[in-house]
């Protein structure tokens, strides 16, 4: 009985264990192996050893990509884990019809990153111009300028992510006692001072979380980029990712791109190792 069991989950895990393997793990190492090469993404390559990483660090394109990607990160994370937090306290206190607003707040997270990028392209190069113009005030679409065009990828990003984040900090607002709070009104701690000292630490891991998978999130942005501006306008709005898509799938680069995203995967890496470390010698704090 006990042998059949395993013999079951063995035919379970296997394979996905292969289509991991032939999705995932060869793509990757495939990658790994063309970024030591002048691969063009078509016809023969020869081997150019670290050639690709030593010329990344020259390329000034890749330098303003990773500046912006960074930007978008930081700018869009704290927005999105303020306004999360904020209305998932609102969310569950006790107020009437919170299940449907929970639900209404969860639905822009049910959309396709791609289908809103479109709908907010439209919005803000048509209706909000629009708008504009009717109020006496500038009608050109923040897309087309390149100061205020990351502008509205972070409204895009964050419109979409707030939804999860929110989900995350309800859960975690549920699993504080409130036996909690009654001893802390009676210590007086009332307003800020009890979202600070009571209900702040004790919802630091999922903080941790959502910290994590929004900057992770944000570093790998590309489809709302895709849906806005593909990169424009003058390459102010080049993640990381678009420019290793665009670049190495259409400009001849693949080589080269994949050498960017070797780099930019270890970077991710460390970076969310680093976020994960901090969170925890916080909580042991705590």
């Amino acid at each position: 009985m006990k042998n059949d069991r395993q013999r079951t989950f063995l035919m379970i895990t296997i394979p996905i264990l292969a289509l991991f393997i032939c999705f995932n793990t060869i793509p990757l190492i495939r990658g790994v192996i063309y970024s030591f090469t002048n691969f063009k993404g078509f016809g023969s390559y020869s081997w150019v050893g670290i050639r690709n990483y030593i010329d990344l660090f020259s390329d000034g394109r890749v330098g303003k990509s990773y500046l912006f990607t960074f930007k978008l990160a930081i700018v869009t994370t704290i927005v999105v884990n303020v306004l999360s937090l904020v209305l998932a306290l609102a969310l569950n206190s006790k107020i009437r019809a919170k299940s449907f607003f929970r639900g209404a707040y969860f639905l822009p997270n049910i959309l396709g990153a791609l289908v809103v990028g479109y709908i907010f392209n439209y919005f803000f190069t048509y209706i909000l111009p629009a708008v504009a113009e009717m109020m006496g005030m500038n009608s050109t679409s923040i897309l087309s300028d390149p100061k205020s065009a990351w502008i509205g990828i972070v409204v895009v990003c964050a419109w979409q992510a707030i939804a999860m984040n929110t989900i995350i900090y309800i859960s975690g607002l549920q699993t504080v006692p409130e036996d909690v709070y009654e001893a802390g009104g009676l210590d007086g701690a009332t307003g800020w001072k009890q979202f600070k000292y009571l209900t702040f630490p004790l919802i630091i891991p999922f903080f941790s979380i959502n910290m994590v998978l929004c900057v992770k999130n944000f570093l790998m942005v590309f489809d709302q980029i895709m849906a806005l501006t593909k990169g424009g306008p003058a390459q102010s709005t080049e993640s990381v990712s678009y420019l290793i898509y665009n670049n190495g799938m259409s400009g001849g680069q693949f080589g080269f791109q994949s050498a960017n995203a070797v780099v930019f995967f270890i970077l991710i890496v460390c970076v969310s190792v680093a976020q994960m470390k901090f969170a925890n010698s916080k909580e042991e704090q705590l």
